[in-house]
């Protein structure tokens, strides 16, 4: 393939810069952070791992979609009815938790950023009003500007807090950490960053729903080089900005006694201070500012790609083509989404980490099924031979679709009591420090 063009380039970025901030959004501010402060640096092999099994299905939507000039749920309604029906459900509750939890992480930083101390139920509605607003008026365009500052400038700020960070004195249990493997609570939580590092594995069809209005916007098709140096680009900047945040609470938190809040306004407060403590006091509000304002554009996106792909998968299980054009079955799937939102916010409250964990958990006991469709769909007879994944592709592949089965299994079986029964049995308790 021709090497792309300056101009060529520029027009088809976007949709991996979109896939950045949703992630940024999500995992990064409060997943990484909270694995570094509990577990220091021991889960950075963890977030490499997990980054690097999902990335065979996510890659998979940019190349189906600059193969063929479709969605990934066009593919999916090649697979067959239950491929198409499957995905629906899986989305559909992902949606509702996903959502929620993100806009409840916001809430709490913007009560955080305003010192409001009110209801999160309140700040959620506050919130949802301001991103109906926005997505109805400015949809994918403003979308796609805004997210790109506000990403740029957390990222800065973030290197710049670990690089300050790394010179300050370490406290005397700096060095011992507790595996988080040795407990249910701790293993939990490593399916809980997984679930969300870098994104759940459905949202992969938001990029092939946006890399299409972004070609409606640009009035241009990109090849598949270009399509990829864009996926790659947001892909890699999450995985390297996962480690920064995961330091970040390493070095600032790690072995002095502290640990997060489970309520957002008071945990925004603690994740502010991690800037605060390495940038200094003047930081306090630019962060506060900076940081309500990457999780809004993430927020924003969120809406956005669930509206979406709901929009788009009731076109296609009605036999209709799935472009989204600003229907009125959009903007439906805005409010019902907002709607139940805030039901499942009013049901945690104040529990905004219990919240967060709930998403995660089930973001990664279903991306088994979403990321064999994505290694399927990639492989249908229609996909030109030039676009079909290499053999290392594929290998890694199925390696990652054996990584997320095993620790999904594992995490029922413990879950259920039978995982430490096996490991009695055979003993093998003393051997992997299970308590």
């Amino acid at each position: 393939m021709d090497t792309p063009s300056g101009t060529s380039w520029l027009k088809a970025m976007g949709p991996g810069i979109l896939f950045a901030g949703a992630a940024i959004g999500g995992s990064h501010l409060v997943q990484s952070t909270r694995a570094g402060a509990e577990y220091g640096f021991s889960l950075l092999g963890i977030i490499l791992l997990i980054n690097l099994a999902k990335y065979p299905f996510f890659e998979a939507a940019h190349r189906y979609t600059a193969a063929t000039g479709e969605s990934l749920l066009q593919g999916y309604r090649r697979l067959g009815g239950w491929a198409l029906y499957g995905f629906t459900f899986i989305a559909s509750i992902s949606a509702v938790t996903n959502l929620a939890a993100v806009t409840m992480v916001n809430a709490g930083l913007l009560g955080n950023l305003l010192h409001w101390e009110v209801a999160p139920l309140l700040l959620s509605g506050v919130l949802l009003s301001l991103v109906a607003v926005i997505l109805v008026l400015g949809r994918y365009p403003l979308l796609d500007g805004s997210i790109k500052v506000m990403v740029g400038a957390l990222s800065v700020l973030t290197v710049t807090a670990v690089l300050l960070a790394v010179g300050e004195p370490r406290p005397a249990s700096f060095e011992p950490s507790a595996s988080a493997f040795s407990t249910l609570a701790g293993f939990t939580f490593v399916i809980a960053l997984m679930g969300w590092m870098p994104a759940p594995i459905d949202i992969s069809a938001w990029s092939s729903l946006w890399a299409l209005a972004r070609q409606e916007q640009t009035r241009h098709r990109p090849t598949l080089r270009e399509t990829l140096l864009d996926f790659h680009f947001g892909y890699c900047t999450t995985a390297v900005l996962a480690c920064f945040f995961l330091a970040l609470g390493a070095l600032v938190m790690y072995g002095r006694d502290e640990h997060f809040a489970a309520s957002g306004v008071a945990f925004s407060a603690q994740l502010v201070d991690l800037y605060a403590r390495t940038l200094g006091a003047w930081s306090t509000v630019l962060i506060s500012l900076v940081a309500f304002l990457t999780m809004f554009s993430t927020t924003l996106t969120a809406f956005d790609g669930y509206s979406r792909t709901l929009e788009a998968c009731t076109g296609l299980l009605r036999g209709r083509q799935d472009r989204s054009t600003g229907t009125l079955l959009y903007f439906a799937y805005l409010a019902l989404l907002a709607a139940f939102s805030l039901a499942v916010i009013g049901w945690f409250d104040r529990r905004m980490v219990t919240l967060v964990d709930t998403a995660t958990v089930l973001a990664f006991l279903s991306a088994p099924f979403c990321a064999w469709l994505n290694h399927r769909v990639v492989r249908l007879g229609h996909v030109p031979d030039d676009y079909r994944p290499r053999t290392w592709l594929t290998i890694l592949s199925w390696a990652g679709l054996g990584f997320l089965l095993l620790f999904g299994l594992i995490y029922l079986l413990w879950s259920l009591g039978w995982f430490s029964l096996f490991v009695s049995l055979f003993g093998f308790r003393t051997v992997l420090g299970i308590s």
